[in-house]
């Protein structure tokens, strides 16, 4: 219930200076305008990943939001300036808010970026910094806001904390809730209503109501310029841009949803055909016409949607490499595709006589899509052909917890363009392919059985591949032990696909020699078969990748012989002889510095590393300086360090800029400096260390990184908000508490970090998976909650409003640099060491908080 009476002290000249009365519509504002804030964090990205990548999105957004960093700086610096004028900065705030989320999206839809031109364009050096201001101008407008209210609001600010930290919490359920059924072009609307409902608030709390109007009237400019603009602009560069550049390109289906925006079309330019043999054409004569549709995500793709094959052209399949395992076993009785994608593989097992095929597909829109009448004519029905059960969830989680034992696993072509995407997603979590998961795929065979891998190999020379066969032959040695020498037959197309065959209990001679016949007959190159070892020079050949990577001039040679240059012609130099040093060495385990020699690095795969990227070593990073041009795929990656950099400068810029112009009138009088630094740079630092590195760890439960964000951001937020409002019933106990909330944090942090493998893969079959991830967050995000609203409410207390501002600046600027960090840590030690590396901030700030503590020598 609100009291009557004005809810803020003012200073004559208008500047707000406390909270006397403590309006319910104050802290509502706080949490709709946090909220607004979120959600354009989190639609931006939606956009951004239909128009470019996900994962530039994210970065590009993470750097605008040194905004909280900018606006602590000026409100620092500008104090006492500036408390006489808040209610001015606030008016201009919640005015152009609005108006500057659109216009910043639109602005950087315009100047698309796209990493691999960065050495041929320098227009997409432009366009980064275009990308980076668009974003930033609204997160400067919000932070100023939330700035002007944590100040207002300080004196009670474990409550204004809570109303922050709860409503971004809500507006990450609602984004989630909302993509569900509004067109991505006006996804902006949410953002733009929590904004609008927040000034309402405000202005009603501040008693402003005539000046309500204005920003009723900048809402409706708003709502115009997103009807009228173009909030998506996909980039030249994404596969459906090409596609509709098609003569006859037709789109026949299109929906939204949290997976994000999926499309099919028609096209007699679709020629899929994955590793198909050279042969195929020779033999039958005509091929099959039309035979795939193009199916997109996010404007990624195509995915082949395959069609029904004639019964007279049905040989066609057998000039496929993903027909190989039924050469060994023909007709098997229980078959997994691991992954149905556009169905392909589950064509290919239809033809090659399974009896019953277990299917798993943890996209429902693609589900959807292909149940629909348009689909259903086109494919056949195929979900609900009588030889296959259709399981509604991602085939890692399926297989890991089932009890079921198969013929033939299947899994092949589940990413449209490769296992790593180039200029595109820099960082993206992989579950399908770890350590973990191919074990569970290995003891899901039966005896005898087969596990069939069929993936994209476009890169020359090889690195992706070779991480997915490091992997393979890694699980192969734990469980087939000596055996593993004849588990394994692997061949590949040049430039097209590599297959890998692994058999439970070893290939028989007799199959080895039906495999090789096949191969010969398809021209399919057989760079590992069971027994054989590498007859060439392992030295110079590996001398002669490095040159050839590292940049040494290229001899004279035919492209089409895949030679590597400065070489001697008696040497085999090609990609299938690297391979067969490489496989030889991985499957063996034996002479690791040959590995190590490869200019890549192509360690195994893990539930903590799900990574199909940074593949450069760092002490080679410099001998790539003059090379980028051969390694385009891994520039997102290297632009990480480039981001990291500078939102480092960025940061400490901003963070001294205080110190600079205000030590001796200001700081120098203050004890604790150096400790409410330390305090507040370790929870900057911490906390999102522990939200980011979740989200990627909580993806291989709910199978997408939008769904992991949004549940992440809700779950964490929701508790963060609840443990602060909490926390305030503490603040007299605190220097007993305290201790014990920091130890905790750390201990549940390396709980985590050691026992979410176990947990999340169990938690992933379940339909309430998302209530079940909510709760299991809650304890450890709850007690977060504690650190940084007690550590503002004390500096209130104790009158050191400078040291309030400025902390709030240096917790916004080191979580800019941690969200930056967080995928290098991920990608080079893992997820977990970010966890572990939040325990010890969490542990350093414990003794920072007793400094913090001391009291000001005017108080």
């Amino acid at each position: 219930m609100e009291r009557e009476g004005p809810p803020l002290s003012r200073h004559p000249s208008g500047g707000v200076l406390t909270i006397q009365t403590h309006r319910f519509s104050f802290f509502v504002a706080v949490a709709l305008i946090a909220g607004a804030i979120i959600s354009l964090q989190i639609i931006a990205m939606r956009l951004y990943a239909i128009s470019g990548w996900a994962h530039f999105g994210s970065t590009v957004i993470s750097v605008a939001m040194f905004g909280f960093g900018l606006s602590s700086t000026l409100l620092c610096l500008g104090k006492k300036w500036l408390e006489f004028r808040m209610e001015l900065l606030a008016r201009i705030g919640w005015l152009l808010f609005g108006p500057l989320s659109v216009l910043g999206n639109v602005v950087a839809q315009e100047a698309q970026f796209n990493p691999i031109f960065l050495l041929t364009d320098n227009h997409q050096i432009v366009n980064l910094f275009i990308n980076f201001l668009a974003y930033a101008t609204p997160f400067l407008a919000g932070s100023l806001l939330l700035g002007i209210a944590f100040f207002a609001g300080r004196h009670r600010f474990e409550a204004t904390y809570a109303a922050d930290m709860l409503g971004s919490g809500v507006a990450g359920l609602v984004c989630l809730s909302v993509m569900l059924w509004v067109p991505p072009d006006y996804l902006l609307v949410v953002p733009i209503l929590f904004w609008w409902a927040g000034a309402m608030a405000w202005f009603h709390a501040w008693g402003d109501k005539r000046f309500s109007g204005w920003v009723s009237l900048s809402g409706i400019i708003t709502i115009v310029l997103l009807v009228w603009l173009p909030q998506i602009q996909v980039s030249p560069y994404k596969g459906v841009s090409y596609v509709t550049k098609f003569p006859d390109a037709n789109r026949l289906y299109q929906a939204t949803g949290t997976h994000g925006l999926l499309e099919i079309y028609a096209s007699s330019y679709f020629h899929f055909a994955p590793g198909l043999s050279d042969m195929a054409s020779l033999s039958m004569g005509e091929l099959p016409k039309n035979t795939y549709l193009g199916l997109f995500m996010d404007s990624d793709g195509p995915v082949g949607i395959m069609k029904p094959i004639p019964s007279d052209k049905q040989d066609y399949f057998r000039f496929l490499p993903m027909f190989m395992p039924y050469l060994i076993n023909p007709q098997p009785e229980n078959l997994f595709v691991v992954q149905f994608g556009g169905g392909i593989s589950t064509r290919v097992a239809l033809a090659g006589g399974a009896h019953h095929i277990t299917v798993a597909e943890g996209n429902p829109m693609i589900q959807t899509a292909l149940a629909s009448e348009t689909m259903r004519s086109f494919t056949g029905d195929l979900f609900t052909h009588p030889r296959i059960s259709l399981v509604p969830m991602d085939g890692h989680l399926f297989i890991r917890n089932t009890d079921q034992k198969f013929d033939v696993i299947d899994l092949s072509l589940p990413d449209s363009s490769g296992l790593s995407s180039p200029g595109g997603f820099a960082v993206t979590e992989k579950y399908l392919y770890t350590h973990e998961t191919v074990t569970a795929y290995i003891n899901a065979l039966k005896p005898g059985g087969i596990l069939a891998v069929t993936v994209w190999n476009k890169e020359d020379p090889p690195k992706s591949t070779l991480r997915l066969l490091s992997t393979l032959a890694s699980v192969g040695r734990t469980v087939a032990g000596e055996q593993v020498t004849d588990s394994f037959y692997v061949v590949q197309v040049f430039l097209s696909t590599v297959t890998v065959l692994y058999k439970k209990g070893g290939f028989l001679p007799e199959e080895i020699a039906r495999l090789d016949r096949h191969a010969k007959e398809m021209a399919f190159d057989v760079v590992y078969r069971p027994g054989e070892r590498f007859q060439g020079n392992a030295s110079l050949l590996l001398a002669g990748v490095r040159q050839n990577v590292l940049g040494v001039a290229p001899t004279d040679q035919n492209e089409g012989d895949a030679q590597l240059p400065g070489v001697d012609d008696g040497e085999d130099f090609s990609m299938a002889a690297v391979y067969r040093l490489l496989l030889d060495r991985m499957i063996r385990g034996e002479h690791p510095e040959d590995l190590a020699a490869y200019p890549f690095d192509i360690a195994r795969l893990t539930d903590d590393r799900p990574y199909f990227s940074g593949f450069i070593r760092l002490k080679d990073i410099p001998a790539f300086a003059n090379r980028l041009e051969t390694i385009s795929d891994e520039w997102g990656y290297l632009l990480l360090w480039l981001t990291l950099g500078q939102s480092v400068l960025a940061g400490c810029i901003l963070i001294s800029l205080p110190l600079i112009f205000a030590w001796k009138t200001i700081f120098a009088p203050q004890p604790g400096k150096l400790g409410i630094f330390g305090y507040f740079f370790s929870l900057g630092l911490g906390y999102i260390l522990v939200e980011v590195s979740l989200i990627g760890k909580f993806i291989s439960a709910l199978g997408n990184q939008v769904i992991s964000t949004s549940v992440l951001i809700t779950g964490m937020l929701i508790s963060t908000g609840l443990g602060s409002l909490v926390a305030g019933r503490f603040l007299a106990r605190s220097q007993t508490v305290m201790p014990l909330i920091f130890s905790s944090i750390a201990a549940l942090l390396v709980l985590y970090g050691t026992q979410l493998g176990v947990w999340l893969p169990a938690i992933g079959t379940l339909s309430w998976r998302i209530v079940a991830c909510i709760l299991l967050i809650f304890p450890l995000a709850f007690l977060m909650g504690f650190p940084f609203a007690t550590g503002m409410s004390w500096l209130a207390r104790l009158g050191k409003e400078h040291f309030f501002l400025w902390a709030w600046g240096i917790n916004g600027m080191f979580s800019v640099m941690s969200a930056v960090l967080v995928p290098l840590i991920s990608v080079s030690v893992g997820l977990s060491a970010n966890l572990y590396l939040a325990a010890a901030l969490y542990l350093m700030a414990w003794p920072c908080f007793f400094a913090l503590l001391r009291p000001s020598p005017s108080t």
